[in-house]
Order: C-alpha cells, then sequence, then structure tokens
C-alpha cells in the first residue's frame, strides 16, 4: 500500500500526512482512495480498457478495488458509502468512445460490494475539452459549470461515493463535490 495524503491520496513519504496543498486549501471532497499509482502496470490496463475498449482489464482493476475497499470497510477504517456516483463523460467523447468507463467501473463496483448507484445524480450539461493534455490551472478552468446535479435528485444527508478511473490532479473530484 502506499503512503499518501489522507485527504487528495498524493504521494507522501510516510502515511498519516495531508500534503501542503490540502492544508492550505481543503478540496471540496472528503478523501480519495487511490491505491496505485499511475504507473506501470496499471497505467497500461487503464489505458487499454479506456482507449482500446478492453473491458476484462477493467473488470479486473474494478475487482481488485472492490477486494481493496471491502477491507477497508470490514477494518471499519472506511465508512461505506450510502451510493456511488459515476463521473458523467462529455456527449460526444462518450459518442466517441462508446462507453463510459467511470460508470462501467461504478457498475461493476457496485455488484461487487452490494452498493447503490445512480448514474443520473451527476450531469454533465457542458462540454468541455478532454484534460489529459492540460496543467492543472487549465484543468480547474476547463470544468468551471461543466458539472450540475439533476434537479430531482435527492442528496442532502448522504454519503456518496464518486467512481473515476484516473485522479490527476483531483480537479474533476473537487468541481463535482
Amino acid at each position: 500500500l502506499l503512503e499518501q495524503c489522507e485527504i487528495c491520496a498524493v504521494p507522501l513519504p510516510m502515511d498519516g500526512l495531508v500534503c501542503a496543498q490540502c492544508f492550505k486549501q481543503p478540496p471540496a471532497f472528503k478523501h480519495v482512495i487511490a491505491p496505485w499509482t499511475f504507473s506501470f502496470p496499471v497505467d497500461s490496463l487503464i489505458s487499454r480498457f479506456k482507449h482500446q475498449a478492453r473491458w476484462p482489464f477493467g473488470h479486473l482493476l474494478a475487482r481488485l478495488l472492490a477486494q481493496h475497499l471491502q477491507h477497508r470497510f470490514d477494518n471499519a477504517e472506511l465508512p461505506r458509502p450510502d451510493c456511488l456516483l459515476p463521473v458523467p463523460m462529455a456527449r460526444k467523447r462518450q459518442r466517441e468512445r462508446g462507453f463510459n468507463q467511470a460508470l462501467m467501473l461504478a457498475r461493476w463496483l457496485s455488484h461487487d460490494l452490494d452498493i447503490a448507484l445512480d448514474e443520473h445524480v451527476l450531469l454533465r450539461p457542458q462540454e468541455t475539452v478532454a484534460q489529459q493534455a492540460l496543467d492543472a490551472k487549465q484543468r480547474k478552468r476547463n470544468l468551471l459549470k461543466a458539472f450540475a446535479v439533476a434537479a430531482n435528485a435527492e442528496v442532502t444527508g448522504r454519503h456518496f461515493a464518486l467512481v473515476d478511473d484516473v485522479l490527476t490532479t483531483g480537479a474533476t473530484a473537487h468541481s463535482l463535490a
């Protein structure tokens, strides 16, 4: 297991610390679970799942993540969320790719962990450019007003877990939270 910031999961020299960025400007979310760094072989599995529709790789990662989360739930290290919310994908990008990888991961996690999934709470009413080529400041600006909560969604007092495939700067998670 990695040593990482207690809030955003950025790698740190030891566990139990909060990074300077989260200390100075706490994000809107409470906690990130990122059991792996985006390096070989995980980066290769994610890229093949996401860009080549190699769904078994995504399913494998979801299974491993579910085991990691279940262990933390069982040991009372982590509170069980009421509901999983996949990060919504821009419509144009979803048409090009043919699927939303965050939704697929959320479905597999929901099944393996027996946690409700609601793919209609979060909306992406505004098209945005892909985040991959942007720096942290550009990512944050790119996501301004990109997301919304459905008008009929009941969110007050509920514990949600956002599901996405990759966390780089935390801009997506911050914007959604």
